[in-house]
């Protein structure tokens, strides 16, 4: 096997980052105080066209304040899709409630809103919809059903910073957000995350659980049980220094992803398209093969030649923690055998990109 030339994915941290950073350490902010926290928070927050947001040190956890700031704990069912990345659904195990799987849309992989109201019970407190691989989810029908039922909605928009729908933000829609600053994702922190709501008691509530619970008139007093989920002034700063460049690296992506669809058109494989009504960041540039068994050997065949890939998300009902209650779920079973993310960072060139199809190609 080659050694691998063009990875699936690489920060661009050519901007304001270094400066950013060095003058935390010249000022010695370098933990979870300091002006890049605040400012990083705000401008966000301004992006985003949501009320309030408040920074933690991942997305996972970002996922579980928001969880514990709507009261979610053991008895409640959550629903959310098994298409997803596992933090999704860890951070409902985290509280103590029942994680209920659904399927997936088949034309645009998200969580299927009929699916939803399938699995509604008097148990049910909350939806988790995901914006899986930066395309959006269909917020009307979603938003709809969770008012029929008096439900939460918490999305999980870790993979889609910027993405839209019918021109609103993700993560705008739901009583509380939550969004990733991975390594890999559109925007990064290195690790990081953010909370987003319009509903000022439910940041309240969660800057309160993410600093230890401190009371806020009372010096290390402490009135419930916290966690440490505080993100530093050096992750902020380099936040900060990102989302100066956000516009940038969306509309890269997008066209890179615009460059492998053009390509690859006449193959018999299917890019990830964008849904009408909305605006696709392609945090990844996902394919499916059209049979199972090709996806693995398309791999192969791509690190040959120094390409990077990844399968798409197993389906977390499918995993030992959750097989207990193993329903099937076929069209997210059939994406996931089927789906593999290309590289998609917004340092990639046309030709690497002409590269990369050129070797798919070479494949069939």
């Amino acid at each position: 096997m080659s050694q691998i030339t063009i990875p699936v994915y690489q920060p661009d941290l050519s901007g304001n980052e270094k400066r950013y950073v060095n003058e935390c350490l010249d000022t010695s902010w370098i933990s979870s105080r300091g002006r890049f926290v605040t400012e990083f928070e705000n401008r966000f927050a301004e992006r985003i066209d949501v009320q309030h947001a408040a920074s933690v040190s991942n997305g996972t956890v970002a996922l579980h304040l928001a969880l514990l700031a709507l009261g979610i704990g053991p008895g409640d069912e959550v629903i959310v899709p098994t298409l997803t990345y596992i933090a999704s659904v860890n951070a409902i195990n985290y509280c103590g409630a029942t994680p209920v799987f659904v399927d997936s849309v088949r034309d645009t992989w998200q969580i299927d809103p009929e699916d939803i109201r399938r699995h509604i019970t008097p148990h049910t407190r909350a939806i988790m919809p995901v914006h899986l691989y930066g395309q959006a989810c269909d917020m009307d029908a979603i938003m709809a059903l969770a008012q029929e039922h008096r439900l939460f909605v918490v999305e999980d928009c870790a993979e889609a910073f910027g993405s839209m729908y019918k021109g609103r933000h993700v993560g705008t829609f739901g009583d509380i957000s939550t969004f990733s600053f991975f390594g890999n994702k559109t925007i990064t922190t290195g690790e990081g995350g953010m909370v987003v709501s319009p509903d000022k008691t439910l940041i309240e509530r969660a800057r309160h659980l993410k600093g230890q619970g401190l009371a806020t008139h009372r010096e290390y007093w402490h009135d419930v049980v916290g966690y440490n989920y505080r993100m530093t002034n050096i992750q902020a700063a380099i936040g900060l220094a990102q989302l100066e460049r956000a516009d940038e690296f969306i509309a890269r992506k997008r066209a890179i992803a615009a460059r492998y669809t053009q390509q690859l058109q006449d193959l018999p494989v299917e890019v990830h398209p964008e849904a009408p009504g909305t605006v696709h960041t392609y945090w990844m540039t996902s394919l499916l093969v059209e049979r199972a068994e090709q996806r693995d050997a398309l791999r192969q065949h791509l690190a040959g030649a120094g390409i990077e890939t990844r399968p798409l998300f197993y389906p977390v009902h499918t995993m030992p923690m959750h097989s207990r209650s193993f329903r099937r779920h076929p069209v997210a079973e059939d994406l996931a055998w089927r789906g593999i993310n290309l590289p998609s960072y917004p340092g990639l060139t046309d030709e690497q990109v002409d590269f990369i199809c050129a070797s798919v190609r070479s494949f069939f």
